[in-house]
């Protein structure tokens, strides 16, 4: 006899527990959001020590979480929650040049502060560069989480395996896809409704690079998308909006839709 539904739901109940509760990392993401970037948060610490209060009981926070998710084994939990922290002011430092980045390319923005309370373009880098520092340190899930808790509230789906390089810029940003195997140079801005994504979803593809590299100083336009692993856009190029490109580019290319409708490159 075929197990009801109950008996289903029960057994699944039964298996182990292998990853801290929705809420409880939901909670630590706004809190060393905010912990860094006090333009989150109404409330402003009084002095070093309070700082160092608030930083010491995020790392507590953290180790308990990597103690409740599966494959992080005990014996070093406390040495990836202290590589994790010591990375801390490295995404600090890069997340305050994608700020300035963003604060440069966009003419409505009226300071650094703005950016990062209010535009979701950098609260998806910095949520991203936090899981991806957790990513080099081997930690399982938790990085995927990250981003998919910034991606429903920004719109922006950025996966913590891609590589992104200083200053980036997100306008506007939603709808845009970065995937795993992606790199993106340096002072690369990109907007809304852009993919960079594979040419093919097959499983067997797992660990080759089926993402495509963006060089430095690239503008991709709304709605382009670029597909490949071996696909390269060269450094200082322009992708217009609505592009789909599955070979590589030069550099100092100009990639558009004629008035006819016809894609060109110059």
């Amino acid at each position: 006899m075929k197990a009801s539904f109950f008996e289903k739901i029960y057994l699944a109940h039964q298996s182990p527990k292998t990853l801290p509760g929705v809420e409880e990392i939901d909670t630590f993401i706004v809190s060393l959001m905010q912990f860094l970037f006090p333009e989150l948060n109404a409330y402003r610490v009084r002095n070093e020590l309070e700082i160092r209060t608030k930083y010491q009981l995020l790392q507590v926070n953290f180790q308990n979480l990597l103690s409740k998710t599966e494959a992080c084994h005990h014996n070093k939990l406390r040495s990836i929650c202290e590589c994790f922290f010591e990375g801390l002011e490295g995404v600090y430092d890069a997340c305050l040049e994608d700020s300035q980045a963003i604060l440069a390319g966009d003419p409505a923005a009226i300071d650094a502060k703005e950016v990062i309370r209010s535009y979701p373009g950098f609260y998806a880098i910095a949520v991203y560069r936090l899981a991806h520092l957790m990513l080099e340190l081997g930690v399982p899930y938790l990085p995927r989480i990250f981003t998919e808790y910034a991606h429903s509230k920004t719109g922006i789906d950025i996966h913590p395996g891609a590589i992104i390089g200083r200053r980036f810029c997100i306008d506007h940003g939603t709808g845009i896809v970065i995937g795993e195997t992606t790199h993106i140079g340096d002072e690369v801005k990109i907007y809304q409704g852009v993919t960079l994504g594979a040419l093919s979803v097959s499983k067997n593809m797992a660990q080759q690079k089926r993402h495509p590299t963006i060089e430095n100083k690239v503008i991709i336009y709304s709605g382009a998308t670029i597909l490949g692993g071996d696909t390269v856009i060269g450094q200082g190029s322009i992708i217009g909006g609505n592009v789909w490109i599955t070979e590589s580019v030069k550099p100092l290319s100009r990639v558009y839709y004629s008035s006819e409708g016809k894609q060109f490159v110059k």
